[in-house]
């Protein structure tokens, strides 16, 4: 008969080790109690959790006034998530399934997900724990219940949106430029009024898009809340609103009905509603009009769109903090700095070769090719040896999560009061304002805090490129734009910073750099000389080798 040993747990230190445990909260915009909700929830895990031997509480990740239908729309849900990668958390608890995602898909995904990293989920309402695998196909019938109730008010949020288009009693939620609201009226910004009168009449009058974008930059013309540099596609947008005649269409975008939702432009797939007197009128029919048939003259004539590079929206500026365009000089491809394009004297940095740029990319790929095992290595290590310390000020964070969710309790409270006529709108931003100075606060101390978030993004980012290299057979040859994108997010030229290590102006670096050019340039003629010399070759030999 066989012999059977029982082997004793070897880990029965560990077995007394609390569970980790987050709780995840989300309050809808439209739920009816969001003013006690979001600190009931809170109040209501740190309660739970605070006389369990076993388990305790490391963070509470709460949205507020977030859909669950789109997961990449909720901060909090997404840094929960990435916790759980980076090894914080063991359990999550959370009210429901509707509150952990109201997308049957995503949710399945995201609890399979972090049961491979050993982490469980139990939803308080349903009584469901995912660490009994039997529950899975109650999660799928409880999650499709949950997604049909989202898209049931999704439905008749929409239904509520076109009764309203076709009656004529829309709100736009945006303004265009040149309009204000005031309580519930719109109103015209005269000073801003005035500039969009001058950008019709200067392109009615022949001046294109471009330039009085330019023109604008250069009188530094404040953009409002839209930003404060002009551009082309500004112009344009300004030109083609039907706004600025009193009139609007409503409907040029629609929602899908499918999840994800996503908004794309109404190309005739359904009605809009054209709706006259909606707002002052700034523009008259007849100059409008002049306008529609001059751009579709031009377009006519040959403007294409804007096509998409391996390089676009991939450069901003280290001087200005400008985006990058493409450019042609001289028969040159370059990039150069937006601001700069516009008016020189407002960022001295010049356009730069996009064949400079490649061969950089290449240049800095082969390095790291051949040495990644010496270079990267070892920071992804000392990086690793990092975020195996515990999180200091643990009991802080949570003390400065709990203030912010009672400064947005007030703001709550405040817009409440306003709604209901207690409070005066001088008085309700006035507060509103203080509140919001107080969660800023909080926010930068969090940030100081767990600071150690940014270590772990940057071996994210490590651990990439050394597997990016790890699957590469040979160097690079030639520029290979799938290889860019994947491992390319921004390009940042700061001469600024530059010129300041050579202590010197940006034409004193441009000097100094053109002696470092004409020396490489000339190397070869200076070198080869001294090889001759030094080696007492004669020329038939030097001919031989050099030749």
């Amino acid at each position: 008969m066989p012999t059977v040993t029982v082997i004793q747990p070897t880990i029965a230190a560990e077995q007394n080790t609390k569970i980790r445990c987050a709780a995840y909260c989300r309050v809808s915009s439209d739920s009816e109690d969001q003013l006690n909700s979001f600190m009931a929830q809170t109040r209501y895990y740190e309660k739970a959790f605070e006389k369990s031997d076993r388990e305790q509480l490391v963070d509470i990740y709460a949205d507020e006034g977030i859909t669950g239908t789109r997961e990449d729309k909720r901060d909090e849900f997404q840094r929960m998530i990435k916790d759980c990668h980076r090894g914080k958390i063991d359990r999550i608890y959370t009210k429901s399934i509707s509150r952990f995602a109201r997308n049957t898909k995503d949710c399945l995904k995201n609890i399979r997900e972090l049961k491979s990293l050993g982490i469980t989920v139990f939803f308080e309402k349903e009584n469901i724990d995912t660490a009994k695998l039997t529950d899975e196909m109650m999660i799928t019938i409880m999650g499709g219940l949950a997604q049909e109730e989202s898209t049931s008010i999704s439905q008749n949020m929409r239904w509520s949106v076109q009764k309203r288009m076709e009656n004529g009693t829309f709100n736009p939620p945006s303004l265009p430029y040149g309009y204000m609201r005031r309580k519930q009226d719109i109103v015209t910004i005269e000073n801003e009024a005035k500039i969009v009168r001058d950008i019709f009449t200067q392109y009615i009058n022949g001046i294109g898009m471009e330039t009085i974008a330019k023109e604008l930059n250069k009188k530094h013309i404040d953009k409002g809340s839209k930003g404060f540099i002009w551009c082309k596609n500004t112009i344009r947008y300004i030109l083609i609103n039907e706004k600025y005649t009193g009139r609007s269409v409503f409907r040029k975008f629609y929602t899908t009905d499918n999840f994800p939702f996503k908004q794309k432009e109404n190309k005739g797939e359904f009605d809009q509603y054209l709706v006259q007197e909606t707002m002052p009128v700034i523009i008259s029919e007849d100059i409008f009009e002049k306008a529609q048939h001059l751009i579709s003259i031009r377009k006519s004539m040959g403007c294409r769109e804007t096509a998409k590079y391996p390089l676009s929206g991939k450069i901003k500026c280290g001087n200005c903090g400008s985006s990058f365009r493409r450019k042609k000089i001289n028969n040159t491809v370059c990039w150069t700095c937006s601001k700069h394009n516009i008016n020189a004297a407002d960022c001295e940095l010049k356009a730069i070769p996009q064949d400079l740029i490649y061969s950089i990319f290449i240049g800095l790929c082969n390095k790291l090719f051949c040495n990644y095992k010496t270079i990267l290595k070892p920071l992804q290590t000392s990086l690793q040896d990092l975020k195996l310390k515990e999180i200091t000020g643990k009991t802080q964070v949570m003390d400065i999560h709990k203030e912010i969710a009672k400064f947005r309790e007030q703001t709550h409270i405040l817009a409440r009061l306003k709604t209901k006529g207690f409070l005066d709108e001088a008085k309700y931003i006035e507060q509103t304002n203080e509140l919001n100075v107080k969660i800023s606060k909080l926010q930068s101390e969090l940030k100081k805090l767990t600071r150690s978030d940014d270590e772990d993004e940057a071996l994210d980012q490590i651990e990439m490129l050394t597997d990016f290299f790890e699957k590469r057979e040979k160097p690079m040859t030639e520029f290979e734009e799938l290889e860019f994108e994947s491992i390319v997010d921004k390009i940042e030229p700061d001469m600024k910073r530059e010129c300041e290590r050579w202590d010197k102006s940006y034409a004193g670096w441009e000097k100094e750099v053109e002696k470092v050019r004409t020396y490489i340039k000339d190397r070869k003629a200076f070198m080869l000389p001294e090889i001759k010399a030094w080696f007492g070759l004669s020329q038939e030999e030097f001919d031989k080798y050099f030749g």
